[in-house]
C-alpha cells in the first residue's frame, strides 16, 4: 500500500564544501519521523544493537512502536533486553517517532499468528527461503466467515459500475497524510492498468459488501483488498508469489477488524492455486520488514504546494526565491529523448532485465507485462496513467535509456482554491552507462551519477509541461544519485517492504543511520510498489 507524504523541511543544502551534518533543521513543517529520537540519542551510531542504549532510551524506542510494545508488554525486563539486543536502531526509527499509521494491539495480535518473521528473529542466521510450507489439502475451500450484516464478494473490474464502486470506495476510506490534508484520489483507469496486468485473477479483488436489503438490493460496497501476480527475484531466488495491495476499510467499520479477515481471505484465495508468499508494502512498523525506504518530492508548481500545504516556505526564503529555485528549462536536452513505442518493449525489457540485476530484489516482467506496466494504448489523454521514454542512438537506432512515471493526484481536503495535486511518481528506468567499461567501481558510480542527473532533469521538464504540480520519488534503485542534485525534498513519508511466508536478511532502503539519502552504499531495492 502506499504512503501518504509530504515536504517536511526545502531548507536549501549548504553550499559544497559545508558540513551538512552542523547545519540546522529550521524548516517549518512538522518534523521527519527520526528527528525527535535521533536528538535523544546524540552521537549514537543507528547501526548499532538496540540493547548498547541506556534503558530509557530503549522505553522510549518500545512506546513509540506499538507492535513492539505488544511483544514485550509483561515479559522479564531481561528477556526483553535480550530481544533488542537483535535490533538495529536505524531500522526501529523508520516510521515511528510520529507514531504515524500505528497499527492498534490486536492488529499486532493477528501478525504474530502468520507466517512472517518476528522482530526477534535474526534472518542473517537462518537459511533464507519460505518460512512455512504449503499445504493445499489445509486451505480451505470456503470464505472465512464475516461480521452479521455483511457478506462477501468478487469485483469485476471489466464491470464499469463495480469499477466504479471501488474507486469511489478507495477515494473516500484510503490513505490519508496524518493531518488528513490530503488523500489519494485514484481513476478508473488508474485501477485497470494497476489491477489489470497480464494474467491477473478476477478472484483475488475481494469486496466485502453490507447484505442486501429492500432499499440496496446490491449492498454497499464498505471494503476491499486486492492481489496480483508476480515473479519476483529475491537475492538469488526467483519467487511466483501476489503483490497485495489496496486494503482499504470504510473509515465506519475501522472498529470492526475486518483488516485481518481481508488479508486472510486473499491469502486463501491466492493458496488455492498454490501461491505462497506475497509483497506488501504500508507506512505502519508490523513484524517485520525487509526494508524501509523514504518518500523525496520535488516541486513542479512551488506555489501551488505551498498554498495546500504541502511544501512549507522555508525560513530566510520568499515566494518568488522557492519559485526560481524549483524553475525548469522549456525543452528536454537528452539527444534521442522520445515517447516509447511498441517497437521498443524488446529491447528495454533487455536494458530493464539487466540493470535490475544489480539489487537485490526486483521483479521479472515478460514482454507483455512490459506492455501493460510501460505503454498507454487506446487511452485519451485525459485518462492516460503511465508515460515512457526511450533514448534511441541516432547512429546505431539502439536503446540506451529509458525512463518513466505515473500519475496519481490527491484530493486536497477543505481547499477550495486548489482541489487537487497532481503528483507524477517515478517508476522503473535504466541505462546503459551502468556497463561501460571504467577503471574503477568509483568511476562506473559518477558516469551513472551524471547520466541519471541528465535524464531525471529531462523527466522533471517533462512532468512540468504536463502540468504536474509534484514529482515523487522513494530511496530505492539509484535514486540516491539524483535527489539532492534534482532538488528533491525529504518527506515525512516512508515505505515499510514486507514479505509474507519468505525469510530474507534485512535488504538497504537508501537511507543512511540520519534517515537522508545513502549514497555511499545506495539500496538494494529495485522494486517499485504502486
Amino acid at each position: 500500500m502506499s504512503e501518504e507524504s509530504k515536504v517536511v523541511d526545502e531548507t536549501p543544502p549548504p553550499p559544497a564544501g559545508d558540513d551538512a551534518s552542523s547545519s540546522k533543521d529550521k524548516g517549518k513543517g512538522k518534523a521527519a519521523p527520526s528527528e525527535d529520537l535521533a536528538g535523544a540519542v546524540p552521537g549514537v551510531d543507528m547501526s548499532q544493537p538496540v540493547g548498547k542504549l541506556d534503558k530509557k532510551t530503549m522505553d522510549q524506542i518500545i512506546r513509540m512502536n506499538p507492535s513492539l510494545k505488544a511483544e514485550t508488554q509483561g515479559k522479564d525486563p531481561a528477556a526483553v533486553q535480550k530481544m533488542l539486543e537483535t535490533m538495529k536502531l536505524g531500522e526501529l526509527l523508520a516510521g515511528m517517532a510520529t507514531g504515524k499509521n500505528a497499527k492498534d494491539m490486536a492488529s499486532y495480535k493477528f501478525w504474530k499468528t502468520q507466517p512472517v518473521p518476528r522482530f526477534d528473529d535474526n534472518p542473517e542466521g537462518q537459511t533464507e527461503g519460505e518460512i512455512k510450507q504449503g499445504d493445499p489439502d489445509k486451505v480451505p475451500k470456503e470464505p472465512y466467515p464475516l461480521l452479521d450484516g455483511f457478506e462477501w464478494c468478487t469485483m469485476d473490474l471489466l464491470n464499469e459500475d463495480e469499477l466504479i464502486e471501488v474507486y469511489k470506495l478507495l477515494n473516500g476510506h484510503y490513505v490519508e497524510d496524518e493531518e488528513a490534508m490530503f488523500r489519494f484520489a485514484y481513476s478508473s483507469p488508474f485501477f485497470k492498468w494497476a489491477l489489470m496486468p497480464p494474467g491477473w485473477k478476477k478472484d483475488w479483488h475481494v469486496g466485502v459488501r453490507v447484505k442486501p436489503t429492500e432499499e440496496n438490493k446490491k449492498g454497499k460496497l464498505v471494503a476491499f483488498i486486492s492481489a496480483i501476480p508476480l515473479t519476483l527475484r529475491i537475492r538469488t531466488n526467483v519467487v511466483n508469489c501476489s503483490e497485495v495491495n489496496f486494503l482499504c476499510i470504510h473509515k465506519k467499520l475501522r472498529g470492526k477488524r475486518l483488516a485481518p479477515v481481508l488479508i486472510r481471505e486473499v491469502t486463501r484465495r491466492c493458496n488455492i492455486i498454490g501461491i505462497w508468499q506475497a509483497l506488501y508494502t504500508g507506512g505502519a512498523v508490523l513484524p517485520t520488514p525487509i526494508s524501509s525506504c523514504r518518500y523525496y518530492h520535488r516541486s513542479l508548481d512551488w506555489l501551488k504546494l505551498n498554498e495546500v500545504g504541502f511544501s512549507p516556505l522555508p525560513p530566510n526564503s520568499s515566494k518568488a526565491k522557492q519559485i526560481t529555485r524549483y524553475a525548469l528549462p522549456a525543452a528536454t536536452k537528452v539527444d534521442g529523448l522520445r515517447p516509447m513505442e511498441a517497437k521498443d518493449t524488446a529491447a528495454v525489457k533487455d536494458l530493464m532485465d539487466r540493470y535490475l540485476v544489480r539489487f537485490d530484489m526486483a521483479p521479472q516482467f515478460t514482454e507483455e507485462e512490459i506492455d501493460h506496466w510501460f505503454l498507454s494504448k487506446d487511452v485519451a489523454d485525459a485518462e492516460r496513467v503511465i508515460w515512457t521514454y526511450v533514448v534511441e542512438d541516432p547512429k546505431t537506432q539502439k536503446i540506451t535509456d529509458f525512463f518513466n512515471f505515473y500519475c496519481l493526484e490527491s484530493s486536497v481536503i477543505n481547499n477550495s482554491k486548489h482541489p487537487v495535486i497532481k503528483a507524477a511518481y517515478l517508476f522503473y528506468y535504466a541505462t546503459e552507462t551502468a556497463f561501460g567499461t571504467y577503471k574503477d567501481n568509483n568511476a562506473m558510480k559518477a558516469k551513472l551519477k551524471a547520466r541519471l542527473n541528465e535524464l531525471m532533469n529531462d523527466a522533471l521538464i517533462i512532468a512540468k509541461g504536463l502540468n504536474f504540480d509534484v514529482f515523487n520519488a522513494l530511496t530505492l534503485l539509484d535514486n540516491v544519485l539524483f535527489l539532492v542534485d534534482q532538488k528533491f525534498g525529504a518527506g515525512d513519508g516512508q515505505l515499510h517492504y514486507y514479505l509474507y511466508n519468505w525469510r530474507t536478511a534485512p535488504i538497504r532502503g537508501g537511507m543512511n543511520n540520519k534517515m537522508g539519502v545513502d549514497d555511499v552504499f545506495g539500496s538494494g531495492i529495485g522494486m517499485v510498489m504502486l
